[in-house]
């Protein structure tokens, strides 16, 4: 697979002097939904892996942007403000626990990128040393399992050995775990009683909790976990993401339709952390499988790229596309392009070993 230098346009035409834009209408960002701190995370990361990859120095501005923009959302308690109007008034006093994990997230890829200024990373240890008061308070299982990788990165900083981001992770992991293994049964593999969005990002934090701690039960949760999830996306021989519109109830059906970017971008980010670990080619193959859902291979035979634009189309209906193109769209395409980059890497390494 030859992966060209990706198309960054509409993640900048997305992109102001406050952060990332929410929505777009069409390929025209829409300001009349402002931002969230969820999109300037993922964005942060994207900007983070770009700028590694590229060193270019627009890369590092948009990383100063969005790292501004998490600095402002930071509450007392730890925890993070997600939703910000156009006129830069945050509408909520905290933002949800899954935007909490991703903040973590973001800030972990952060201070583990050497590439990244010294200045930047200080930041970012101040940011997560704060909200590490929150995390005992965390009970979604991906809150959970987004602070389980932004911890994991973090604590290659060996500066932050003293804040304890080991047992922290041993301590969501075995929640995770318990949770698995309260809800599953003969048929069902899962974490709770729906298989909502981000699904992949469950068994990803396990997976490299287990790489840290090596924990076999982290790892067979992991396992079991990923392959019943593999079992419903690619349940027609081509990756299908649950679809967001019913999502899939236990004991109810699979909802085909809206299928969300996100899905095929955190599942790529599972197969390449499966494939790091077991070095099984497989998974070098289903990620390439679901990198193509955004290149035509998918239910309804479309690409996601607007050609025109650059942008990438917010999701599959029953219809056909979904002609806008919020920053989570860009985001997953980018993130998802960027990983098959780290993956097709990792693929010649271990030939050339």
């Amino acid at each position: 697979m030859e992966l060209l230098y990706p198309r960054v346009d509409h993640l900048f035409r997305l992109t102001d002097d406050t952060g990332i834009l929410q929505h777009s209408k069409f390929s025209v960002p829409d300001p009349r939904f402002g931002y969230t701190t969820d999109d300037n995370s993922r964005a942060l990361i994207v900007a983070t892996m770009l700028y590694k990859q590229y060193r270019e120095e627009r890369y590092l501005e948009l990383i100063y942007k969005y790292s501004s923009f998490i600095l402002n959302a930071q509450t007392y308690k730890g925890n993070f403000r997600n939703f910000m109007s156009y006129d830069r008034k945050f509408l909520e006093e905290e933002g949800s626990e899954d935007c909490f994990g991703r903040v973590v997230w973001s800030l972990g890829v952060g201070i583990a990128t050497k590439e990244v200024p010294l200045g930047v990373r200080n930041l970012y240890k101040e940011l997560l040393s704060r909200s590490l008061k929150y995390i005992e308070e965390l009970r979604s299982p991906r809150s959970k399992a987004y602070t389980i990788l932004g911890l994991y990165y973090a604590n290659k900083d060996i500066s932050l050995s003293s804040l304890g981001l080991t047992e922290y992770i041993d301590w969501l992991a075995k929640s995770l775990v318990r949770q698995f293994r309260e809800n599953s049964d003969t048929d069902w593999r899962w974490f709770e009683d729906i298989m909502a969005y981000s699904n992949a990002i469950l068994p990803l934090s396990l997976l490299v909790a287990y790489k840290m701690l090596r924990d076999n039960d982290f790892k067979d949760v992991a396992i079991e976990s990923m392959e019943f999830l593999e079992k419903i996306v690619f349940r027609y021989g081509y990756f299908k993401p649950i679809g967001c519109n019913g999502w899939y109830v236990r004991g109810g059906k699979i909802a085909e339709f809206d299928e969300q970017p996100i899905e095929a971008s955190e599942m790529i980010l599972l197969y390449k952390e499966a494939y790091e670990q077991f070095k099984d080619i497989r998974y070098v193959n289903k990620a390439k499988e679901t990198f193509m859902w955004f290149h035509g291979r998918n239910s309804k035979g479309v690409n996601m790229i607007d050609t025109e634009s650059g942008g990438c189309f917010d999701g599959i209906n029953e219809y056909g596309v979904n002609l806008n193109q919020g920053a989570e769209s860009i985001i997953s395409y980018l993130m998802a392009y960027l990983t098959m980059k780290e993956i097709v890497s990792l693929k010649k390494e271990a030939a050339i070993c």
